[in-house]
């Protein structure tokens, strides 16, 4: 019986103006704007190219020299409070 290769899940990557719309630096045509502008920077290195594609748990990302802080999930605590 021939043993099946188990493929690694591809990486979490999203357009950049789409993670920066999610961060809530500006909509995504604002974004796209920002990008063309060079105003961008994705670990350091100045983007101006739309769709570049990037993991927002690994990747760094700054506007203007900030960083943009990526959503994070959310965590969920419950109480059991009896009367």
């Amino acid at each position: 019986m021939p043993k099946s290769k188990r493929k690694s899940p591809p990486p979490a990557t999203e357009r950049l103006q789409k993670v920066m719309a999610h961060a809530g630096v500006a909509s995504r045509r604002a974004s796209e704007t920002l990008i063309q502008a060079g105003r961008v920077s994705v670990n350091g290195v100045v983007v101006t190219e739309l769709g570049t594609k990037v993991d927002p748990a690994r990747d760094e990302i700054r506007v203007d020299g900030k960083p943009v802080v990526t959503r994070q999930k959310p965590v969920y605590i419950i109480l059991n409070k009896p009367v």
